[in-house]
This record gives structure tokens, C-alpha cells and sequence, in this order.
């Protein structure tokens, strides 16, 4: 049944509801099922199990499976696994701490080191909320003692804790290859310059920052400094394990040694060894981290079939093809086209997360990448780095609610907003910077796998 303005109602009214604070796999479900209900309606409802007799069941069953029998998300657990235990296993706060005093002469060498945490850490995870909460905790009190400026601190920690979804091996790249069905190996190829270029203008901005005001982040005072000697050891311990654990995942997906899945499983094997080495495993450990785990598994899965059965709902109901028709009848250029796509996508972080928009979203704009000659994977990375915006733009800017949720009454969510606000110039600057110079993002995975044939 073809019926486009409720297709946009039922898009419409999504937003309210998430906007009013309801689930969103279940608002994504029952509104999938409920509109769906009155697209596949067939009539002749005489007995009380013709109720039963609609095509929506038949797809949300079969959305179900398709879930449940994608390849590609076993890596999702298995990742999150990894996370929770190397976060559980004290490594973090060894490596944070050893960074500070290796990164001593450097202006800001606090943040800097939390930034450099956040991003290895991030790629351990995958979870930005995991990482801000955690570096909360850990780093803001160390900035907080050191007379750093509060704002400036919350925004290191804020933009820091959201690199885990850019920097592989992502669980935001694994979701976006099944939306779009293309090459994880290809995505994470294609982004990790991107990833490493914007943790490098993280830092620099903070080094320029710091130097212009040097009273927002003071050098550490000489008797808090331990031995040379014992802080290239700390490091080593720390910093080179954990990097180790995440090159040698990383390597073998990009090298074609391993898919994702088993990647992800020598992760986790590897989080669970270095935990022994470091002697932080514990049986209570090991069972907080299989529940996150299960817990942050079945909010993705039940994503996934919410919004895929939403999905298809609202392109049955003719949705996808009245925007499309309504993009392409515009008579766009290709580079029109990637600005109007990614200022919707940045506007919709106003209000969203990056599942939400990752999901519902872009899915409307895959179908006319081809028309307007656009390489999909440099998509995946424009759209990437746009999502790191869903986290830091006020006034949903989940990663600022993470930070002021552990430290409470220690600062103000105006002042978290107003720290994050530089960093979000800083990814609309990068963005600029990949579209400008594509190989940022293609040349890697072209190296790799050869180039990319549509």
C-alpha cells in the first residue's frame, strides 16, 4: 500500500516519541508493527484469528532471523567483550597516568594524555559511554587537582570519548557495513587516517590552546614528577600490552588474516590474558563483564530488528521514494549532494544518537549514492566523522550527560557544553579536509584490496 504523507507521519512522529524519552528499539518496533499493520492490511477481518493473518508478522519474523544469522555481528560481542574487561582489568588508569608524566614537557600534558587514553582505550571498546565515565573518573579529578581549567577539561574528555566509533576496530563500522552491506575490512581500512588525523588535531589544538593560554592547563609541579626511569617503565608496561592487543586484532583484519568475528575473539582472549598478567582478574570481574556485555549485545540486536522492520515499513508505505524522488529531482551536484546529506545528518545529532541515525537515516540516502556517483565507503567516512557531532551537540550531546552523570555537582553541564564546542569545529574542519583530499579516506583500502569497482 503506497502512502508516503503517513510514511512521513510515521518518521515524524519517531522523533517526538524519542524526543519524549521512550526506547528507542521499541518505539522502532512497536511503530514498525503498528503502521505495518495498516500497510500490509488486507481486509476480510471475520474471526478473531484473521487478526493474526497480516504480512508484518511474517517480516518481523523473518528481520528477527536475519539478525540472528548475520555473520558479521557476531564481532559485536565479542569487541564489547574485550572492552569491559581490559576497562575492568586497571589498565586504563596504569596508562593515563604513565602518559602524563612521559608527556610532562608538552604544554597540557594532562590532556594530552587523556586524549591519547580515550583513543587507545576507545579502540579497545568501542563505547563511548564506557570510556567518558571511566576517564570522568580518572581524569577530570587529576585535571581538577591540577588547577586545570574545568571547561577545557570536560571538552578533552567529551571529544576524547567519542573517537571510539571512528578509530577501529569500531562497533559503529560493523553496524554501518550491515546497513550497507559493504566490506568491514574495507571500512576499517578507510578509517583509520581519518581516525588518527582528527586524534592529531585534537591535540594540536589542545598544545595551540594551551600555549595562547597557559593558565587553563599549568605544568605539574617538579616534585609530583617520578624518575625518568620509572616512567618509561610504567609506559612500557602499560602503554605498549594494550597497543599490542589492538594492532594485532586490527592487523589481522586488515591483512586478511582474520574476518572481524574471529579477530574480535582473539580480543577478547587477549583482554582476558593481559587481566591475568596485570593480576586484576577476578570471577566477579569476568561476570560484570559478560552481563554488560549481553546487555549492550541485545540493545543493538533489538535495534536492528526494530529499525529494520521500521525500515521497510516506511519504504513499503512509499517513504524512501518521495525523498529520493524529491533529492534527485532537485538536479543536484555530487558535492551538493554531500553537503545537504551531511548537514541533515549533523542537525539530526541535535536531537539523536548515532544508532538512531545510522539505522533510520542514512539507509535514505544509500540508494542514491550510485546516481550521483558518489564511492560509497568515502560515504561511510563522511558520515562517520559526522556522527562524532551526535555526541557533542548541545542539547542532546550524550557524551557531556555521561561526564556530568559521574561527577555530579563538580561542574555545570553548561560549562561541559561550552568545552565541547571548539571540538565540534574541529570535525567539520576535518570533514573539510577529507572531501577536499579523498585519499584520506580511499587509499588505504585501495592499497589493500585493490580498487573499488561499484
Amino acid at each position: 500500500m503506497t502512502n508516503p504523507e503517513v510514511a512521513i507521519f510515521m518518521l515524524c512522529l519517531f522523533i517526538v516519541l524519542v524526543l519524549l524519552g521512550f526506547p528507542i528499539a521499541f518505539t522502532l518496533l512497536a511503530m514498525g508493527v503498528g503502521f505495518g499493520y495498516y500497510a500490509y492490511y488486507q481486509g476480510g477481518i471475520e474471526t478473531f484469528a484473521d487478526l493474526y493473518n497480516n504480512n508484518i508478522f511474517y517480516l518481523l519474523n523473518q528481520n528477527t532471523y536475519s539478525v540472528m544469522e548475520n555473520d558479521t555481528l557476531v564481532a559485536i560481542p565479542l569487541f564489547l567483550f574485550m572492552g569491559y574487561v581490559v576497562e575492568r582489568a586497571n589498565i586504563v588508569d596504569r596508562l593515563f597516568f604513565s602518559l602524563q608524566m612521559a608527556a610532562r614537557n608538552l604544554p597540557g600534558s594532562m590532556a594530552i594524555a587523556a586524549l591519547i587514553t580515550c583513543a587507545v582505550f576507545s579502540t579497545a571498546s568501542g563505547i563511548v559511554g564506557a570510556v567518558v565515565t571511566l576517564m570522568g573518573l580518572l581524569a577530570f579529578p587529576a585535571m581538577a587537582k591540577a588547577n586545570y581549567d574545568k571547561e577545557f577539561a570536560s571538552g578533552v574528555i567529551c571529544a576524547g570519548g567519542t573517537l571510539g566509533i571512528l578509530i577501529p576496530p569500531s562497533i559503529m563500522l560493523i553496524v554501518y557495513a550491515a546497513i550497507a552491506e559493504l566490506s568491514p575490512l574495507r571500512l576499517y581500512a578507510a578509517a583509520v587516517f581519518p581516525g588518527l588525523i582528527l586524534a592529531g588535531m585534537y591535540v594540536l589544538y589542545v598544545i595551540v590552546r594551551v600555549l595562547i593560554k597557559p593558565s587553563i592547563a599549568p605544568k605539574p609541579n617538579r616534585e609530583d614528577i617520578p624518575p625518568v626511569g620509572k616512567i618509561y617503565l610504567d609506559l612500557l608496561v602499560s602503554f605498549v600490552p594494550l597497543t599490542v592487543l589492538i594492532m594485532l586484532v586490527l592487523g589481522s583484519i586488515l591483512g586478511g588474516l582474520a574476518t572481524p568475528a574471529e579477530a574480535a575473539a582473539m580480543g577478547a582472549l587477549g583482554g582476558l590474558v593481559l587481566a591475568i598478567l596485570y593480576r586484576s582478574l577476578t570471577w566477579q570481574k569476568v561476570k560484570e563483564s559478560v552481563f554488560l556485555t549481553a546487555k549492550a549485545t541485545a540493545m543493538v540486536c533489538w535495534l536492528f530488528v526494530g529499525s529494520w522492520t521500521f525500515a521497510s515499513v516506511f519504504s513499503y508505505l512509499g517513504g524512501h521514494d518521495l525523498i529520493s524522488d524529491w533529492v534527485i529531482g532537485m538536479n543536484l551536484e555530487p558535492w551538493q549532494f554531500l553537503v545537504m546529506a551531511q548537514i541533515i545528518i549533523f542537525l539530526l545529532g541535535w536531537p539523536l544518537e548515532w544508532s538512531e541515525i545510522l539505522i533510520i537515516f542514512v539507509p535514505i540516502f544509500l540508494p542514491m549514492l550510485d546516481t550521483f556517483g558518489v564511492n560509497p565507503y568515502f560515504f561511510a567516512m563522511l558520515v562517520a566523522l559526522n556522527l562524532q557531532t551526535s555526541f557533542l551537540t548541545p542539547p542532546m550531546a550524550m557524551s557531556a550527560y555521561y561526564l556530568k552523570g559521574v561527577l555530579r555537582n563538580a561542574i555545570q553541564l553548561v560549562q561541559i557544553f561550552k568545552g565541547i564546542i571548539p571540538y565540534l569545529g574541529i570535525v567539520i574542519l576535518c570533514m573539510v579536509l577529507m572531501y577536499q583530499f579523498p585519499g584520506i579516506a580511499l587509499w588505504l583500502p585501495d592499497f589493500l584490496f585493490g580498487k573499488y569497482v561499484p
